[in-house]
């Protein structure tokens, strides 16, 4: 791989991860806060509110995804532009008007 490839590689995992791993952290500080509380689930209930809260959390993604798809935006096309096609999807599912300046001055 040469550097461009690697660094849009690094650059896309970094956001993916990003996008992806924040909804989860309130979800997972709730099921916290519910397993310290001074009511003791049993481990089928623990189980299935784990269960719903990775259902609700796909459910979210998904959603966000197919707004974003719906708005010109395809994960498995060509990325050569790809923070700034992700970013028009985003403003254009926001309302607003897309930009379609490069992300990155050359």
């Amino acid at each position: 791989m040469n550097f461009k490839q690697r660094s849009f590689f690094a650059v896309s995992t970094c956001v993916a991860l990003t996008l992806f791993s924040s909804p989860m952290l309130p979800a997972r500080a709730a099921t916290a806060d519910a397993g310290a509380s001074g009511t003791a689930l049993s481990k089928e209930e623990l189980k299935a509110q784990k269960k719903a809260d990775r259902q609700a959390r796909r459910a979210k993604k998904n959603a966000e995804l197919s707004t974003l798809e719906k708005n010109g935006y395809n994960p498995a096309g060509n990325q050569t532009n790809y923070p700034q096609n992700l970013q028009n999807a985003q403003q254009k599912a926001a309302g607003q008007k897309p930009t379609n300046a490069p992300a990155v001055a050359p």
